[in-house]
């Protein structure tokens, strides 16, 4: 028969091995963080044409052509007017931080 204390061990183990996993994705970050680290230098001052987080107006335009493209572009970068940098210069960064930033953004502007 096994030791108890070795199964109690093992299993212990394995749980704390899983955590990182536990919501699907390992060690992704809120929308907030991701925002603080990696979008805000550009959506506080509204660089190179980077809606203002905050600004309403700015924002009611760019939903306007819905959530998807936003995200696509956030992804994959877009040039018009200004430029945005794919990822936001952040190539660490998963599709669904990206998304989670942009949420995060879009709740600061309605």
């Amino acid at each position: 028969m096994p030791n108890r204390t070795m199964t109690h061990a093992i299993v212990l183990s394995a749980a704390f091995v899983g955590l990182p996993f536990a919501n699907g994705v390992a060690n992704a970050s809120t929308g907030e963080e991701v925002y603080k680290k990696s979008c805000r230098m550009c959506h506080v001052r509204g660089m190179a044409g980077a809606p203002k987080t905050g600004d309403k107006a700015a924002w009611k335009k760019r939903l306007a052509k819905g959530k998807e493209t936003l995200y696509e572009n956030s992804i994959k970068g877009f040039r018009d007017k200004g430029m945005m940098p794919a990822r936001g210069g952040d190539s660490s960064l998963s599709d669904e931080e990206v998304k989670a930033a942009v949420d995060y953004m879009i709740e600061q502007s309605q």
